[in-house]
């Protein structure tokens, strides 16, 4: 068998280096797949900045927002997490973290299995040297194994969906589950004016996902103009409020309360990563309405704020962190279904798998020339 070609970092600030590893000896429970394309995430850049708050297995291979192809599987690797068939050929994505749903909260509190003690995290806690390493979708191939590591969940994509596509479902699902939250604690409804703060690429799937669950006015704060804001409007923001147009922050809580009509949003989502996000978002709102954090996924740092305007403005405050097994298929199917709705394929900036391609990604990622960096190792997978 050939070899296999496989993205490692040694640490923050580091460049990447692309190392051969062997064709693994594929178990009866595993699978090999073949990437097809793979996002570069906020949550990638937090760790190569060393944001992330808890330690890492450095080397690894990052990379966790990714469609695939299985090549080589086990005569037990037979269906997916959701019972759909699987067999070489299949399409798939795998999300990075899988709950092992033996521990207390996977027991007890199965609705937030996204906080289990005992993860499986691909692209991240995965260390490269664990045979096969092949943990990260910066990879030409990824392995996964159900012997090995029980807490894997792999989840079919529909045969004839783009594997780019696909590779959007983690990061959709990530928002999805956000707007449920604010569903069951009555903080969002059908017809409700959403802010969404962030254009990055967490902020443009918030903004179709917000309407898609049924939101009736949507805008977007953030920036560069090009290429985000505009995106952002083409995927169905009314409007766009450049925070390097009006640098204020009061100037830009008065033009959103203007357009959105004196009173305030009903609902704001921090999709930024900024913590100075969360005391500007809550004088969006008007009284009594949902603030949602799911921007701070790595930790940015604190600031200053008072608790008394969360009081006195009777609001509902949620945090949302990533989503659970049985969210994902939410982000596939809506994907799916409105494939043809969304401009989604136009938020990727395809990059080679090189150590020239991975850094650029990564460096017009972390300067916002791109809406979404995604690093392609097989091209003819995606075309």
């Amino acid at each position: 068998m050939e070899s296999i070609r496989v993205c490692t970092h040694a640490g923050p600030g580091s460049e990447p280096v692309i190392r051969t590893v062997p064709w693994p000896k594929v178990g009866r429970k595993a699978a090999l797949i073949k990437v097809g394309a793979c996002g570069v995430c906020g949550t990638d850049l937090h760790i190569l900045k060393g944001h992330w708050p808890k330690p890492l297995p450095w080397p690894f291979t990052l990379g966790h927002e990714l469609g695939g192809v299985i090549v080589e599987c086990g005569d037990e690797f037979t269906e997916d997490f959701m019972s759909k068939p699987l067999k070489v050929g299949s399409k798939v994505m795998i999300p990075p973290l899988m709950p092992c749903g033996r521990c207390y909260y996977c027991i007890h509190y199965p609705q937030v299995a996204n906080k289990c003690l005992t993860p499986v995290y691909y692209g991240r806690y995965l260390g490269f040297d664990k045979a096969p390493h092949l943990w990260g979708g910066w990879a030409e191939y990824v392995y996964v194994d159900l012997d090995m590591l029980p807490g894997t969940k792999i989840y079919k994509l529909p045969d004839d969906m783009s594997l780019r596509l696909g590779a959007l479902s983690e990061p959709l699902t990530s928002c999805i589950r956000a707007f449920n939250r604010a569903t069951r604690a009555g903080g969002f409804s059908w017809g409700d004016t959403v802010v969404i703060q962030g254009s990055g690429p967490i902020g443009i799937l918030a903004v179709a996902a917000a309407k898609e669950m049924g939101a009736g006015r949507v805008i977007c704060v953030g920036a560069p103009e090009e290429p985000r804001l505009k995106l952002a409007r083409e995927f169905g923001a009314e409007a766009t409020v450049n925070i390097e147009e009006l640098k204020s922050p009061q100037d830009r809580i008065d033009r959103v309360r203007k357009i959105v009509g004196g009173f305030g949003a009903d609902l704001v989502m921090d999709c930024s990563g900024h913590p100075t996000a969360g005391p500007e978002g809550i004088e969006m709102l008007r009284d009594g309405g949902t603030y949602v954090e799911m921007g701070q996924f790595t930790d940015a740092g604190s600031i200053d704020t008072s608790w008394h305007r969360i009081c006195t403005k009777d609001l509902n405050v949620l945090g949302s962190w990533g989503f659970t097994g049985n969210d994902l298929p939410l982000g596939v199917d809506m994907l799916y279904r409105t494939r043809d709705k969304y401009p989604w394929l136009k938020m990727q900036t395809i990059y080679p798998f090189t150590e020239e391609g991975v850094a650029q990604a990564v460096k017009d990622a972390m300067a916002m020339k791109t809406v979404k960096s995604t690093i392609v190792p097989w091209p003819e997978l995606v075309e």
